[in-house]
């Protein structure tokens, strides 16, 4: 019977040689990778910037400069970060996020309508940051959705 069959070990001198690696390589293999769904990037974006905003107020004291200059990265680590079937999600968590973070800096007072009128006094002078971070949202988005079609439409197919 040749139930078991012995193993041929092969002297690492028969090996194949390995590939040379590029510079840039290495430094993309250390970003990480995780993959979100779109509620679980939605909960990231917003937690993220409501984080962003608390310490905007603590430290920059409440300046919406910082704070949408830091929203950029966080709409594009959402985008990156989200799974390829929910794609279409980061663009639109995108300024739901802003509108959640920019309640600690947006300076309202003066009980609930004063509160209210601050966040839609923040988000429409500062629509233009609102803005930027979608776009490079929906540009990511678009640039990985392109990839995956390329690389679906570069596998061939195996008649049956």
């Amino acid at each position: 019977m040749e139930r078991y069959k012995a193993r041929t070990v092969r002297h690492p001198a028969e090996r194949a040689p390995a590939t040379p690696a590029t510079p840039g390589r290495g430094a993309v293999r250390r970003l990480p990778r995780p993959r979100l769904t779109g509620i679980g990037g939605g909960l990231f974006a917003c937690a993220a910037m409501f984080v962003v905003g608390g310490i905007d107020w603590l430290l920059f004291g409440a300046s919406l400069f910082v704070y949408g200059l830091l929203f950029l990265p966080v709409a594009a680590a959402t985008a990156l970060w989200v799974r390829p079937a929910d794609l279409i999600t980061a663009p639109i968590t995108a300024p739901i996020a802003f509108a959640v973070g920019v309640w600690p800096v947006s300076g309202g007072s003066g009980g609930f309508a004063g509160e209210i009128m601050g966040l839609v006094s923040a988000l429409s002078l500062h629509a233009g940051w609102l803005y930027a971070g979608t776009l490079i949202a929906a540009l990511i988005v678009v640039v990985r959705k392109a990839v995956l079609i390329g690389r679906r439409r570069s596998v061939p197919r195996r008649v049956a």
